[in-house]
């Protein structure tokens, strides 16, 4: 339920900020530089350019989101949360001596029951916010109504705020409604996670600081990506040049690249221990087959006429190598670094599950065994933010370094 609120009122921000964009923009005034003037956008790469706008309004909206169902104060408006206030409701019952009899049971749901319950009340329930709670009526009596409808074991009735289910052993038990808000263990509010933030940046988490954790798993991505590109890339070369190397090596790279990294894990410890090396080698392999097939893709994909112009003006296998084949498979091996670091930073968590003393990974796995939420999800928001930045650094890597991308 909550998760198909999540996502109609995802659809209807994502639809009318689209259009409301579209007609402020139309309002203001039409782009005329060389892009917009383009009538061919289909294949062509160069014509269709990331909307700045659309990605701050995609963050605004899914910190709102993220806020409106947490019950967050730093949103200005909230989904209906759990129940919290009092409600009665009245009950027929049956005492052990066979004597009918009725009662009005008050609830206090999500705050204290003060010293003295309102003169009709027979009972007083005091339930947790958001929790479900038995009610035990006196002198041992059964229900047999609720609010006038009949309930037996196994039934629930529908009475004010919140849902009376009788147990199967005949004891009453009230529930509040619960809305549509997330309960904190299973998404903290924004600023739960911040203030986690703040004092794991302070003093620190599992006797190392937050830089430390950080530090380790970076260290740990970049060592394994460096590994598996110093060998994937020469090997998807010499596959996408060599029919021998194709023939040879090919069967083992289809067949280990589907293959995901968590598998591997067991054989991994067993050969090279529960360790740092352990962890380096597991995101070797996790790049290892992306930057190959990347490498081999981009061999593959050269222009022929390139090669047979180079030919025709008398360069050499090398000189072809060296000035045709390289400069335009870059672009494809700039796209596989930043998959296979993607892949790297998706594995690190992972790599780092067994005997880790420190690590992004390590703390959220740590967290998660005494299900500190706001840790799990601060952990996650780092390791975001992280890759995220080696991805931008790689695009103006690509853009500094292979500038004819997208050009004949």
């Amino acid at each position: 339920m909550i998760g198909l609120a999540i996502f109609v009122v995802y659809a209807g921000l994502f639809a009318g900020s689209a259009l409301a964009l579209r007609l402020i923009r139309r309002a203001i005034g039409r782009r005329t530089d060389f892009t917009s003037l383009k009538t061919v956008t289909f294949g062509d790469e160069s014509a269709i350019r990331p909307d700045r706008m659309a990605s701050v309004i995609s963050i605004l909206v899914v910190f709102l989101l993220w806020g409106a169902f947490t019950g967050s104060k730093l949103v200005p408006f909230h989904v209906p949360g759990p129940f919290v206030g009092e409600t009665t409701f009245t009950y027929e019952a049956k005492g052990s001596d066979g004597k009918a009899g009725s009662g009005v049971v008050q609830v206090f749901a999500g705050i204290d029951a003060p010293g003295e319950a309102t003169a009709e009340a027979t009972v007083v329930a005091d339930v947790p916010r958001g929790r479900e709670q038995l009610i035990h009526l006196p002198d041992g009596a059964r229900a047999t109504a609720v609010d006038g409808m009949a309930i037996a074991p196994e039934g629930r009735v529908r009475v004010a705020h919140g849902t009376v289910t009788m147990t199967g052993k005949g004891t009453l038990s009230f529930a509040a409604d619960k809305g549509l808000q997330m309960e904190p263990i299973w998404l903290p509010s924004p600023e739960a996670v911040a203030s986690r933030f703040v004092e794991i940046a302070q003093s620190g988490y599992q006797n190392f600081t937050l830089w430390q954790h950080l530090g380790a798993s970076l260290m740990r991505v970049l060592a394994g990506f460096a590994l598996g590109s110093l060998v994937g890339i020469p090997l998807g070369y010499a596959m996408g040049l060599s029919g021998w190397f194709r023939g040879w090596f090919d069967p083992i790279v289809e067949f280990m690249r589907p293959v995901p990294p968590l598998a591997l894990i067991p054989l991994v410890i067993i050969w090279f221990g529960i360790w740092e090396t352990g962890k380096i080698v597991l995101l070797f392999l996790a790049a290892l087959w992306v930057m190959t097939i990347a490498a081999r893709a981009g061999v593959s994909g050269v222009n022929i006429t390139k090669v047979h112009a180079a030919y025709s003006l008398g360069a050499s296998k090398w000189q072809v190598l060296r000035h045709v084949i390289l400069p335009n498979s870059l672009p494809e091996i700039f796209t596989g670094a930043r998959v296979a670091m993607g892949v790297c930073w998706g594995t690190v968590v992972a790599a780092e599950l067994v005997a880790a003393q420190k690590g992004a990974g390590m703390m959220i796995i740590a967290a998660s065994k005494f299900q500190l939420t706001d840790i799990v999800l601060m952990g996650i928001i780092l390791i975001g933010i992280i890759g995220y930045g080696i991805d931008v650094l790689m695009r103006l890597a690509e853009r500094r370094l292979v500038p004819w991308k997208g050009r004949s």
